[in-house]
């Protein structure tokens, strides 16, 4: 989980009465996940949270699943979905369980007009190209290319991109994403032998208080659909906070990979948890050390897991015709491993510069509809001789 933090004036004691200069109370609230049992942050409102002008009607925003049988190996061209302005809009679900939705994203401008909220899930966008702020009542969260950027369920913000080449790989999970209980000791710090420590992460900066009335458009995700809030108060109007829930950011390039004299399985990438899937970062690294190694991966079998891979860069020693922004999906039940050729031509190679994303689901995968206009359909076949 993320370390604690603070921004801002917060009053010494918590739950007890903060009044701004004219006497008027300030308003605490709480915000966590899992009811009161997990991470939590308390903020500290000019206005209170709860004034609302309107809401609209509900606008459908589920993904549309159009195989929930899949048993068989697939691939996505990732970059052949088209750009478009939205944010919202832009979002392309692709593969999907009851726990996690994988889904691409092209947005071309930033959300200027309107604020979003996921109530649903925890958000982390991957971001391919682009840069840009993530906003919210937490402060300022920068990212650019290869950052992870971490979006606790109910946190209302909004993103200014600095151009319109943006490629993002967004996974929205329905239990929170924390760091592997593996790299932890039991007070929460991370270990000296994890793969990133606290200093990787970034935390929200430039706390901003929007002390502004007016109508402040918030579209809140719940249950498959988009419900439009009208606030009375700028949902950026906090004066402080503190705790450990809040949005981060984390690099691939500060993933430090661990290596071996012979070739490491797949949980050595690990990056982050939820419930039934995790995260993992594949990243430039030394290959294995043993005068005998072979570097490309062995087949095996995904007795347990869906396997989702999302080639970022570089050159893959286990596959060919990797193109950016690809997907490969390896399904519960079918082994794989590396294409024809490729395990010996890897052998007496010291180095690799890939850049993937894995993310491994232990529940199938349905593919949606988005899914079959970018699909390699004779994926399947790529390792005949």
């Amino acid at each position: 989980m993320p370390h604690y933090c603070r921004r801002g004036t917060i009053p010494q004691k918590r739950h007890t009465q903060f009044k701004k200069a004219n006497g008027d109370l300030y308003s605490e609230q709480l915000v966590s996940t899992e009811g009161f049992s997990d991470v939590y942050s308390l903020i500290y409102h000019t206005h209170p949270p709860t004034s609302v002008l309107a809401i609209d009607e509900p606008i459908p925003f589920a993904p549309k699943i159009v195989n929930d049988k899949n048993m068989q190996n697939r691939c996505y061209k990732g970059f052949s979905i088209d750009p478009e302005d939205d944010f919202l809009a832009s979002r392309k679900y692709v593969l999907v369980n009851n726990d996690v939705y994988n889904a691409l994203a092209a947005p071309k401008k930033s959300m200027t007009d309107y604020f979003y909220k996921n109530s649903d899930a925890d958000e982390v966008i991957f971001v391919h190209e682009g840069s840009g702020t993530l906003k919210s009542v937490f402060g300022s969260v920068d990212f650019e290319y290869g950052d992870y950027v971490v979006i606790p369920r109910g946190t209302i913000y909004q993103i200014e991109f600095k151009t319109e080449q943006n490629r993002l790989l967004i996974i929205e999970s329905f239990s929170p994403v924390v760091y592997p209980k593996r790299y932890q000791n039991e007070f929460g710090q991370l270990l000296e032998h994890a793969p990133f420590c606290e200093r990787d992460i970034k935390e929200p900066q430039r706390l901003e208080t929007h002390d502004e009335k007016g109508d402040f458009k918030v579209l809140i995700k719940k249950n498959g659909f988009l419900y439009p809030y009208h606030y009375q108060f700028h949902p950026f109007d906090a004066i402080g906070w503190d705790g450990c829930h809040y949005p981060y950011s984390f690099s691939i390039h500060d993933f430090e990979p661990i290596t071996g004299r012979v070739h490491q399985p797949p949980p050595v990438h690990q990056n982050f948890e939820a419930r039934n899937f995790v995260i993992c970062s594949f990243v430039p690294r030394k290959y294995d050390y043993h005068p005998l190694a072979i570097p490309a991966p062995y087949f095996h079998s995904n007795v347990d897991s869906d396997e989702v891979l999302y080639y970022v860069d570089g050159d893959f020693m286990s596959r060919k015709h990797v193109e950016r922004g690809m997907i490969t999906l390896h399904p519960i039940g079918i082994p794989h491993g590396p294409h024809p050729g490729t395990i010996l031509k890897s052998i007496g190679n010291e180095a690799t510069h890939e850049l993937a994303v894995m993310v491994d689901t232990f529940k199938p995968l349905f593919v949606c509809e988005d899914a079959l206009a970018i699909e390699d359909k004779d994926y399947f076949k790529s390792w005949l001789e």
